[in-house]
C-alpha cells in the first residue's frame, strides 16, 4: 500500500523563449529598486545585457562568481551588496552563479531570482555547496531556494557542443540518484523518469542542430525536471564523490558529474534495482550505466578524471572523505568497491569494468 510523504518547494518557475525579459517588470511589481546582478567572468556580458535591460533598477554588477562557491568571493560579494545598497539578488549563469546567489541570499536576507544558462538545475533546489580550506560541504535550507526562476531557453542557443553535453549529464544525474534516494516519492519517480526520457531524445537532436530551438526547449525543460528531484530528495555517493572532487581537487563540476554518472550507477545497479530498471527504461536501453559513458565516449566527451588533472595520489583521498562523512546510498560504502570504480573512472574505462559484485 502507497504511504509517502512528498514536499513541495515553494517557487515560481517561468519558463518560455524570450521570458527574461520580463524581469523589470517583475521587479518593480515587487517594489525592488536595487538590484546586483551576479555573473563569472566568461558570462560577463550577459549580465551587463541583464542590467542594462534593467536599467535603473540595477545596484551594480558583480562578475567574479566561481566554481564551488569559494567563501571568498561570496565574502566580496556580501561587501559589494551592502555597499551599494541591494535589495535583491539576479544570478544570470550556470551553477556557479547560482551558487553564489544562494550563499549570499541565505546571510543576507535579500531575495533572489535566477536566469539560468546551462542545464545544473541548482536554481529549484534548497542546497548550497561552498568550498573553504579545499573542503566542500553542503547545507539545505528553505531559506537557500531561490524564489524565481526565468527559464529562456533562448539563452542556451549558443552553448557549445561539449558543454551541452556535460551539463545535460550532470542533469541526468540528479534525476538518476533521486530514484534511489530513500526519501524517493511516486510523484518524484514520474518526474524523473520525464526528464530522463525527454533529456535523452532532446539530445541527438543537438549533436547535429545545436540551436535547434525545439531540442533546447526540451532539454531546458528536462533539466528543470532534473533539478527539482534532487531538491526533494536526499543525495547519494555519486553527489559526495563530485562534492569531494570538486572542493579538494578543484576539478571542474559538470565534466565531473559526466564521467562519473556511468560508474556511481553501475556501483549501485546490484542495489538499487528497481531504480536501475526505472532508468533504463526511461533511456531505452538495458544498461544505463554504458548507454551513458558511449554516448559521452562517442560524441568526445570526458571520459576519465585523469584528463581533468586528477591523480592516482588523489584516491585514497577521496575515500577517506566518502567514509567519513557519507551520503545516503543503496550500496555500502566497500573500500574495494570505491577503489576499483575511482580507477576507472580516472583511467576512463568503461564502468563496470572489474568491478567487485
Amino acid at each position: 500500500m502507497l504511504s509517502f510523504t512528498h514536499r513541495q518547494l515553494p517557487a515560481t518557475i517561468r519558463f518560455g523563449a524570450g521570458c527574461r525579459h520580463e524581469l523589470k517588470a517583475i521587479l518593480e511589481t515587487r517594489n525592488l529598486m536595487r538590484a546586483l546582478v551576479l555573473t563569472t567572468p566568461e558570462q560577463a556580458h550577459l549580465g551587463r545585457s541583464i542590467a542594462d535591460e534593467i536599467g535603473p533598477l540595477c545596484a551594480g554588477v558583480f562578475e567574479g562568481a566561481r566554481m564551488h562557491t569559494p567563501m571568498e568571493v561570496t565574502r566580496d560579494t556580501m561587501a559589494l551588496a551592502q555597499s551599494v545598497r541591494a535589495d535583491c539578488l539576479v544570478a544570470i549563469g550556470g551553477g556557479s552563479t547560482t551558487g553564489l546567489g544562494k550563499a549570499v541570499s541565505v546571510r543576507s536576507g535579500l531575495p533572489q531570482f535566477v536566469i539560468p544558462t546551462t542545464y545544473a538545475g541548482s536554481e529549484v533546489t534548497p542546497v548550497l555547496g561552498e568550498t573553504e580550506n579545499a573542503r566542500k560541504t553542503t547545507r539545505r535550507a528553505d531559506a537557500i531556494l531561490p524564489g524565481l526562476v526565468l527559464y529562456d531557453p533562448e539563452l542556451t542557443y549558443s552553448l557549445p557542443a561539449s558543454f551541452t553535453l556535460t551539463s545535460a549529464v550532470n542533469a541526468m544525474a540528479h534525476a538518476a540518484e533521486a530514484l534511489y534516494a530513500p526519501d524517493c516519492t511516486p510523484i518524484i519517480r514520474l518526474m524523473a523518469y520525464e526528464a530522463v526520457g525527454v533529456m535523452m531524445r532532446a539530445l541527438p537532436k543537438l549533436y547535429a542542430e545545436p540551436a535547434n530551438a525545439e531540442a533546447r526547449a526540451e532539454a531546458l525543460y528536462a533539466a528543470w525536471l532534473c533539478g527539482t528531484c534532487l531538491g526533494a530528495t536526499t543525495m547519494g555517493l555519486h553527489h559526495k564523490i563530485c562534492h569531494v572532487l570538486g572542493g579538494t581537487f578543484d576539478l571542474p563540476h559538470a565534466p565531473t558529474h559526466c564521467i562519473m554518472l556511468p560508474h556511481v550507477l553501475a556501483y549501485n545497479k546490484n542495489a538499487a534495482p528497481g531504480a536501475y530498471a526505472d532508468l533504463a527504461l526511461a533511456m531505452g536501453t538495458e544498461r544505463p550505466e554504458l548507454a551513458i559513458y558511449d554516448m559521452v565516449l562517442t560524441q568526445n566527451g570526458p571520459v576519465a578524471l585523469s584528463a581533468l588533472g586528477m591523480t592516482e595520489h588523489g584516491i585514497g583521498e577521496v575515500i577517506t572523505q566518502l567514509r567519513a562523512s557519507p551520503y545516503a546510498n543503496p550500496a555500502p560504502l566497500d573500500e574495494t568497491r570505491l577503489r576499483t570504480m575511482l580507477a576507472n573512472a580516472l583511467a576512463g574505462r568503461a564502468p563496470d569494468a572489474a568491478l567487485p559484485a
